[in-house]
């Protein structure tokens, strides 16, 4: 099965992302080139951060009015300090059909609010909702998951998801997998949320990924939220929706959505209670890491039947995608080849066997479970020591966000570490194939070690 790349990374169940209802003609024009370039142009690369324009200069500019005389000096202000944060990607973006669509549109911003070029320009801060900083009392009933969902039933069923690392998958269901998934997957597609990673190779040549995009969709729902998207990507994990706002917009119970950034930079945690839902966000070393808790009747709120197949939270990777990681980790147990080393600039890398990887794995992770299990095989693949922290942090979310601590630890079962068996639910490869195998993730270590 082929993925899905960039798969509707802007689709939701009311239409396109839409501005809030505060926005003059001139915010407007700006969102809808926004909206355009989230919608057509969403694979913008690690090294181009035209995207960090689009978003600082919407931040900067939205929820005022620019129509009026009084305004048109502080919209041209905010103009060119984008046009200069463009410039300033220009080396990088110079082939980005993104960046060039925003170099025109800036021109045409210009010509149409008679700025000049010539100025001073605005260091970008976001602005904030004024509903914000305080809670609404009066929000709306429906937009309170445990008072409006459950009114006469039990209390909700809480289920958890998570993916970290290279790139390993818990699923709702509690099922353990390592996944290739190389490119643009949906974690979630559902009626409330839609979630897509993207997964890039980790050193050139090598077969191993790990997550360098996070794209969040919360779609509008009735009085509570308007339409509201997240993105990170590596070295860019803001605290702000797209549009600079850290709340759910202009709508009754708007606060039941926000951000809250508990380390800037490095991780942010994103409420959104009117689903009753829970999202936690970090960059470790150069890679995003997920981490959801969510009630089991959101999470089969599937409205697209034709694809929840790709709904890897529910469904797991597709068997084509699906890594055996407990067969390599037995055969590089077997063996002595040294995995990693090198230098890749600032990132950490090491050459480690399998023994070195245990003892550093289990400096974070004293409990061989599947998250100790996953931590090894990490750092045999690329080397590079801030998978252990992924596995770490991934592993602590998930006490968080799980509702049964009886199923925190993952255990792998016995059999699953006789040469020639297969991870659980895979069939059995001929032991005739098991030599070939282990050359093939041999040649994986060493494809990796040439590129270094």
């Amino acid at each position: 099965m082929q993925p899905q790349r960039e798969r509707r990374e802007v689709r939701s169940g009311s239409g396109w992302m839409g501005m809030g209802k505060g926005a003059g003609p001139s915010a407007l024009g700006i969102g809808q080139i926004l909206s355009v370039f989230l919608c057509i142009f969403p694979a913008v690369s690690l090294q181009c951060k035209i995207l960090k324009c689009n978003s600082e200069f919407w931040a900067t500019t939205s929820g005022t009015h620019h129509s009026g005389p009084e305004r048109a000096p502080e919209f041209c202000t905010a103009l060119r300090a984008y046009a200069h944060c463009v410039r300033r990607t220009a080396r990088t973006c110079r082939g980005d059909l993104a960046y060039h669509s925003a170099v025109h549109g800036i021109e045409d911003l210009m010509s149409q609010h008679n700025c000049s070029k010539e100025g001073p320009t605005s260091q970008p801060h976001p602005r904030t909702s004024t509903h914000d900083s305080q809670e609404r009392s009066d929000s709306p009933e429906i937009c309170h998951y445990e008072r409006s969902f459950h009114k006469h039933t039990a209390p909700p069923n809480y289920t958890h998801c998570g993916l970290f690392g290279d790139p390993h998958l818990r699923t709702f269901g509690d099922d353990f997998q390592t996944c290739k998934v190389r490119g643009s997957w949906p974690l979630i597609d559902n009626k409330y949320l839609y979630v897509q990673v993207t997964n890039s190779p980790v050193l050139p040549g090598s077969l191993a990924t790990a997550t360098s995009k996070l794209t969040i969709i919360f779609k509008n729902f009735q009085e509570c939220v308007d339409q509201k998207v997240y993105q990170a990507e590596t070295d860019e994990l803001p605290a702000a929706f797209v549009d600079g706002s850290r709340n759910g917009g202009d709508r009754h119970g708007a606060n039941t959505l926000r951000i809250v950034e508990k380390m800037p930079g490095q991780h942010i945690e994103i409420q959104a209670r009117y689903i009753g839902t829970t999202i936690v966000v970090r960059q470790v070393g150069r890679y995003l890491t997920f981490a959801v808790r969510m009630p089991e009747d959101v999470v089969n709120s599937t409205e697209d039947t034709e694809n929840q197949g790709l709904y890897l939270c529910l469904r797991g990777c597709p068997q084509s995608e699906r890594i055996d990681f407990r067969t390599f980790r037995a055969r590089a147990a077997e063996s002595h080849v040294a995995a990693g080393g090198g230098n890749r600039g600032s990132v950490s890398v090491e050459a480690f066997t399998y023994k070195s990887a245990v003892v550093k794995c289990k400096e974070r992770l004293p409990v061989e479970d599947l998250y100790f299990q996953s931590c090894v095989f990490d750092l045999l693949t690329t080397g590079d020591v801030n998978f252990t922290l992924a596995a770490y942090y991934a592993f602590e979310d998930m006490k968080i966000l799980h509702s049964n601590k009886d199923k925190f630890h993952i255990f792998e079962r016995t059999g699953d570490l006789t040469p020639g068996n297969s991870a659980p639910g895979r069939p059995s490869s001929p032991s005739s194939l098991s030599a070939l195998h282990f050359l093939a993730l041999l040649l994986w270590i060493q494809c990796g070690l040439m590129h270094l």
